[in-house]
């Protein structure tokens, strides 16, 4: 799968700016209702998942996207674009944009900028995605992360937001302090730092998805959906794989009802599906579908 890291890189702040329509545009009163599920919090997308159409037709994309049903979203980077227009689109298209992720770089070099960004996009929390590289990350990487996590956490809860880590599979790797996922979790503030499963990558990375958001009461606030083809295994610490492995949500290998009955009790806010497959359109309203008929 693509590198978050590199796509945000790729879609900092830019210039440009593009007139808001698109021919998938409704009036207020023709917007199909948000979609329900059993698990008691919005159900929304990760913009990533989008990447190869948002960039090209951000209000279109957005558009079809409200069409779904879908309200929530949390966005991968500003497509070269300010953030005002960004901000205009979402409004545009009636999506509430709770939650950012924004590269480890701006939050080691920029966190008071990353906060203000994130809030002008309308967010409740800000998420960092990667550490490093996409590899060989150490524990000394994993330390220094911690410091940088602590200071944003600082940052955005002087201004009433929440920070949070994305777990991506590498971090579930032998560290002194079990792994080096628990490394950063115990380096971390709890009061400060939250975290945001990818239960994909957690079981990619060879953790138990459910068991993980269990030990991590009241610091989970927000999840992935994300399911994985049957009958893929990979190497513990894996980061990476092909993108056609992220299959329909509830036709795949994760046990969804324990997942989402773990971050229920964690006290789960926001659940972002995020389908990085080449068919997200074809395969999003079949995971929508799963979801709202799924009973806990």
């Amino acid at each position: 799968m693509g590198s978050r890291r590199t796509f945000l890189g790729a879609m900092t702040a830019g210039a440009g700016a593009m007139a808001l329509g698109g021919r998938w545009g409704f009036g207020a009163d023709a917007a199909p209702p948000e979609v329900k599920s059993a698990l008691g919090a919005p159900l929304g997308l990760q913009l990533y998942s989008l990447r190869d159409y948002a960039p090209k037709d951000l209000p279109g994309t957005l558009a079809r996207l409200r069409g779904l049903g879908i309200v929530e979203v949390e966005s991968a980077g500003l497509y070269d674009r300010d953030v005002a227009t960004v901000r205009a689109a979402f409004d545009k298209a009636g999506l509430k944009c709770n939650g950012s992720h924004i590269g480890y770089d701006r939050w080691q070099k920029d966190a008071v900028g990353a906060v203000k960004e994130a809030k002008a996009l309308g967010a409740r929390f800000a998420t960092c995605a990667w550490i490093k590289g996409e590899k060989d990350v150490t524990r000394e990487d994993v330390l220094r992360a911690a410091e940088v996590f602590n200071a944003a956490g600082k940052a955005c809860a002087a201004e009433g937001l929440r920070f949070c880590y994305h777990c991506h599979g590498y971090e579930f790797v032998p560290s002194p302090e079990g792994t080096l996922w628990d490394t950063l979790v115990k380096n971390t503030d709890p009061k400060l730092v939250a975290f945001e499963i990818d239960v994909y990558w957690a079981k990619a990375g060879g953790a138990d998805p459910a068991k993980l958001i269990a030990s991590l009461p009241g610091r989970v606030p927000l999840l992935h959906v994300k399911d994985m083809a049957k009958g893929l295994s990979l190497p513990p610490g894996s980061y990476s794989s092909d993108n056609k492995t992220n299959v329909v949500v509830g036709t795949g290998q994760i046990d969804w009802p324990a997942v989402f009955r773990a971050a229920k009790a964690s006290g789960g806010e926001l659940y972002y599906i995020e389908d990085e497959s080449p068919s997200v359109w074809e395969q999003l309203p079949k995971s929508l579908a799963y979801l709202s008929a799924l009973k806990l």
